[in-house]
């Protein structure tokens, strides 16, 4: 019999989103009559349609396919030129000077995170902040990683900082955060990046969130951040800036700079580690795709994005406005999609999560899910229909008022 990857027994029992959908199936075979009645604030999928401009791109890919003088085949590994000159001159338009080589598209930010621990060896000291996205912790498992968990809590805003007395050689960051919604500035991002030079570590950045950033003064690229380019890969997607979360499309940033000494004296570049990675495991995002990906960062299809954006920011202000009037400590909801709030009346995540489904019909994603530090926080996306959040919050006033 062949021998498997037993690392995959150490991982939880159930993937977060799937207990949840589990959860909230087994509640509507048991209360039909109030299947219709459910408000889903839980899983982050956008619901706006894509934009008109990223639609008539989509559609030219579509009929760039029917003429065989147009017709594309397997295209470049790394991404199409125009589609990484548009994300290089996006990042410009941001202060950020980004090569274009240094840019690899794929199908989304939550594939590379994870697929990008080929890089990296065994025996690596993985710091992981601790609420977290669950596909850190999962794809180092999976790889057998042993990991170590900085806090982050209520004290420090869910914003922790680097220990200089601890050692790390591969650190994943998340700003705005996925689930708290908390954004670090740059004099906390330039110590993260100080850090990681002194340890001669890799900061894995991943900025997901970053086009919800409203306030000037907060970086949306850990590259805004002088010498990040010598320890930084960042990770960004167009589901949530783009409303790609079905059309599938985000980007890595490798800098040409990321070079280290391997054991056996020579020199290694990430950059050409990960093209190569991606030359022999990934045919590349699909043209028709990319020619949607493409115009999002053009003035119109900004301007169109932002749009959306500002109608998910409205939804979090509904929530953030319920939650202030009821005296519920929360996070986020200001530069991030997420609000993250203290459970009321002293109950772990779970038991809100029923609580809140069983009396109310509001389905969100319990704070337990995230790690530790999350079994007493619940978390709530600003992702959902503007009425049909309202509606939720409403029926969350009348039961907790």
């Amino acid at each position: 019999m062949p021998k498997l990857n037993e690392n995959y027994l150490n991982l939880k029992e159930s993937y977060l989103f799937s207990e949840i959908a589990h959860r909230t199936a087994d509640y509507v075979k048991n209360n039909p009559e109030k299947g219709a009645q459910i408000i889903r604030l839980g899983i982050g999928d956008v619901t706006r349609p894509l934009g008109k401009v990223v639609l008539d791109a989509l559609h030219e890919g579509v009929d760039a396919m029917s003429a065989s003088d147009t017709f594309k085949g397997y295209g470049p590994e790394q991404g199409y030129e125009a589609t990484r000159n548009a994300i290089s001159a996006y990042y410009k338009k941001n202060g950020v000077d980004v090569d274009t080589d240094a840019i690899f598209i794929s199908d989304g930010a939550k594939s590379d995170t994870g697929n990008i621990t080929d890089l990296f060896g065994s025996g690596n000291v993985i710091l992981i902040p601790d609420p977290v996205y669950p596909v850190y912790v999962d794809s180092n498992i999976m790889r057998g990683n042993t990991i170590t968990y900085i806090s982050g809590n209520a004290d420090n805003h869910f914003l922790p900082m680097p220990d200089k007395n601890q050692h790390a050689d591969i650190i994943y960051i998340c700003s705005p955060n996925n689930p708290t919604g908390a954004c670090y500035n740059k004099e906390q991002l330039k110590e993260w990046v100080d850090y990681a030079l002194a340890n001669e570590a890799i900061i894995l950045f991943d900025s997901a969130y970053e086009a919800f950033i409203s306030d000037p003064e907060l970086p949306r690229s850990i590259f805004a951040i002088e010498g990040a380019k010598k320890c930084a890969i960042e990770f960004c997607s167009l589901s949530k800036t783009a409303g790609f979360t079905g059309t599938r499309c985000g980007y890595t940033v490798v800098p040409k700079e990321l070079t280290f000494t391997a054991s056996t004296g020579a020199v290694m570049s990430l950059n050409s580690m990960w093209n190569r990675r991606q030359c022999t495991k990934f045919n590349g995002t699909s043209y028709i795709v990319q020619k949607g990906a493409e115009v999002v960062f053009s003035e119109e299809g900004i301007k169109e994005c932002q749009e959306n954006i500002q109608y998910y920011k409205n939804n979090a202000k509904v929530i953030a406005d319920t939650l202030t009037r009821l005296g519920i400590r929360f996070f986020g909801g200001i530069n991030s999609p997420y609000i993250w709030f203290e459970c009321p009346d002293g109950m772990d995540s779970w038991a809100c999560f029923d609580f809140l489904l069983t009396k109310i019909q509001v389905v969100g994603t319990p704070g337990a899910g995230f790690g530790e530090n999350g079994k007493n926080f619940f978390r709530l996306t600003s992702f959902g229909n503007y009425e049909k959040t309202v509606e939720a919050m409403e029926r969350f006033e009348k039961l907790f008022g």
